[in-house]
């Protein structure tokens, strides 16, 4: 019998696959399993690859944000924004077919087949502050929060349309997702203060 062939490495890598929703060739060999097994086991139909160097139990019930926590696994240094990061809140009506992510100026684009990505390049504060933590999956994905999001909208209306900056702003006043306080930090944050200015002026009166 070959080790990859062993019934109970079998069983050890099912049982971490039970344990983790998404599985990647890394966290077999942080428990001393062979890389090989995933492959054999997706051949066998006892796993299944659902993105690029990702894999979960056939028919396993996923989260509806899956797509962000295969991105998290495969471009860590990420951080989910624009789109992406609204339909996370539950702010407005866009429903991106793309994870949009933001990442530093000097990293190379994640190289994803699946899902497909939008790419926006923040550097400083921008890329740093205002982020939160989301399980999805069993992953940590970081997610900026909705006040920042709403203060990234409006940095880059060129890319999303001025549109989507304000259903986004008056969506998120009107579910009290968003503080003036907060909005005001991020908006000096993007260095979008006077852009949003007469907007977060007219929601108040």
């Amino acid at each position: 019998m070959t080790p990859t062939s062993d019934p109970t490495l079998e069983q050890a890598v099912l049982a971490l696959a039970e344990h983790q929703t998404l599985l990647r060739a890394r966290d077999l060999a942080e428990h001393g399993l062979p890389r090989v097994m995933l492959s054999r086991l997706v051949s066998a139909g006892k796993l299944e690859r659902v993105a690029r160097g990702v894999y979960s139990l056939p028919g396993r019930s996923l989260h509806e944000h899956r797509s962000l926590a295969e991105v998290a696994l495969l471009a860590p240094r990420s951080v989910v924004c624009l789109l992406s990061a609204l339909r996370v809140h539950g702010i407005g009506t866009q429903a991106p077919f793309e994870v949009w992510v933001a990442i530093p100026h000097n990293s190379p684009t994640p190289r994803i087949d699946q899902p497909a990505l939008r790419v926006v390049r923040m550097s400083g504060e921008s890329l740093t502050d205002g982020i939160e933590h989301f399980t999805i999956d069993g992953v940590k994905v970081p997610v900026f929060n909705a006040a920042k999001t709403v203060a990234d909208c409006f940095k880059y209306r060129n890319k999303i349309g001025l549109d989507v900056a304000l259903e986004a702003l008056r969506d998120g006043w009107s579910q009290r997702k968003l503080s003036m306080d907060a909005l005001w930090h991020y908006a000096t944050v993007d260095r979008v203060a006077n852009v949003m200015r007469p907007y977060l002026e007219s929601i108040t009166s």
